[in-house]
């Protein structure tokens, strides 16, 4: 494993303004220490006691499923076992293959009567991941999804404009719950249809809207090109599904004159997104761990690694009914990032998603990740956010990496030579590998409504 530089913290305004107080709907919630209807705030002993109790609940749970059964049948871990959050280590992973043996309703620990509701996510290969939802489960991703709004500063003096997918994906249910819990009014647009969205933005006057990363930065670019700035009234901006990069964050608020651009996190398997989400100081993004336990384990021994070290993310979840989570291999690489915010939110963070054990790239013998691509581009204001990576092998069996990176929308091509020579060196210093640097123009990179494809292996 490899250890990042401290994230850096920005110094600007914490939040915008006091929310008005709504009955806390957090079940598991003590007293209200801080000025949010629905984000507890927990002390370490109270948070470590929620998690306990949550795990043993869990297994309850699970052991009302054959397939749950015989996953854990071997260990013979009982609820009253788990006396310590380290007693978690006694139980065995579980990952998308089980999830795929169990099609098409896989762990499922309710009766069908219960089950009020399915999602699935998209899937590459095989079958969909189909997951059953009761009313509580629907319940606790309006609730986390609040969250996420009520961090980024919304309230119900705010409208949302969703460009998020409606339909099996949960992305579109869990803006739309999250967004009427909060009390927003909400539009109900989903992904692409650009023109649409302007019509709207400029009708409606949304204050915030929800897109991921990629459709984010083109509706950016389109409001700027069109000179739409001063004809709408967006203040935030809320992005997931994909890995942002700092300098797309910064472009977004750029073009858009915005108070603050927010990055979540979230999974199907985990209810859905808002699982997570950045405050307004950007150095990590608060996970929400009274409803599930966050490990970083090694992905090759599964070992606990130190905070502050990069691992797989392994989720335990702690009231999830229909489908509950047990170690549940995530294959996305983060770290837990140590100490309090300076937010003051004492929910703990993880960093941003810095790719996945099972997409990782192997170029010349080396393991390369997204996220050390941002780390430098990020480096370079000559640079904007999109980058291309692009893999192929030569007859000789050799295998060559040709990365593309846009100018930034202010730069010029005059320093180009320049410029691809000291990033040339930068990568070769960080990845320990010698790659093909091409600059390009500013929005000659594809852009998409959904997630952009950054990596095109050719040698598949």
């Amino acid at each position: 494993m490899y250890r990042l530089e401290n994230v850096n913290e920005i110094d600007h305004s914490v939040f915008s303004q006091t929310l008005m107080q709504k009955t806390m709907l957090c079940f598991w919630a003590p007293t209200m220490h801080t000025p949010f209807s629905f984000i507890p705030d927990y002390d370490e002993a109270t948070l470590e006691r929620i998690q306990i109790e949550g795990i043993r609940k869990t297994l309850a749970q699970a052991q009302k499923s054959p397939q749950y059964q015989k996953i854990l049948g071997a260990c013979g871990v009982q609820p009253g076992d788990i006396q310590r959050l380290d007693d978690l280590q006694k139980l065995p992973t579980t990952d998308v293959n089980d999830l795929r043996e169990g099609y098409p309703l896989p762990l499922v620990c309710v009766p069908t009567k219960d089950i009020v509701r399915i999602h699935a996510s998209s899937g590459t290969t095989g079958k969909r991941k189909i997951l059953a939802y009761t009313q509580n489960d629907v319940d606790t991703l309006a609730l986390q999804m609040a969250r996420c709004f009520e961090l980024a500063g919304l309230t119900c003096d705010d409208i949302l404009q969703a460009a998020v997918g409606y339909g099996l994906w949960t992305a579109g249910a869990a803006f739309q719950a999250g967004s009427e819990k909060i009390g927003m009014m909400t539009i109900p647009v989903g992904p692409g249809n650009l023109a649409m969205h302007l019509e709207l933005l400029q009708d409606l006057h949304a204050t915030c809207f929800g897109a991921t990363a990629s459709m984010a930065l083109l509706l950016a670019e389109e409001v700027e090109r069109n000179n739409l700035r001063n004809r709408i009234a967006l203040k935030r901006m809320i992005s997931g599904s994909e890995t942002r990069t700092e300098k797309m964050r910064q472009a977004i608020e750029s073009k858009l004159g915005l108070i603050g651009s927010y990055d979540i996190a979230g999974m199907t398997e985990m209810y859905g997104p808002g699982t997570a989400i950045d405050c307004d100081y950007h150095c990590g993004l608060h996970y929400w761990a009274d409803l599930f336990v966050l490990e970083i384990l090694d992905p090759q021994t599964l070992e606990p690694v130190p905070d502050g070290e990069i691992g797989e993310m392994v989720v335990t979840s702690l009231r999830k009914e229909a489908v509950p989570l047990i170690r549940y291999r995530t294959h996305d690489l983060s770290r837990k990032l140590p100490g309090t915010c300076p937010c003051g939110l004492r929910m703990p963070r993880h960093d941003a998603i810095l790719g996945r054990s099972d997409d990782m790239i192997v170029y010349r013998g080396v393991n390369l990740y997204p996220g050390q691509f941002h780390a430098v581009i990020a480096q370079f204001p000559e640079l904007g956010g999109e980058y291309q990576v692009e893999l192929t092998r030569d007859a000789h069996a050799i295998d060559h990496l040709t990365l593309r990176l846009e100018r930034a929308d202010t730069a010029t091509s005059d320093n180009d030579a320049n410029l691809a020579q000291a990033l040339d060196q930068a990568f070769h210093q960080a990845l320990l590998t010698r790659i093909e640097v091409v600059i390009t123009d500013y929005a000659s990179l594809p852009r998409t409504f959904s997630k952009s494809k950054r990596i095109i292996d050719h040698r598949i």
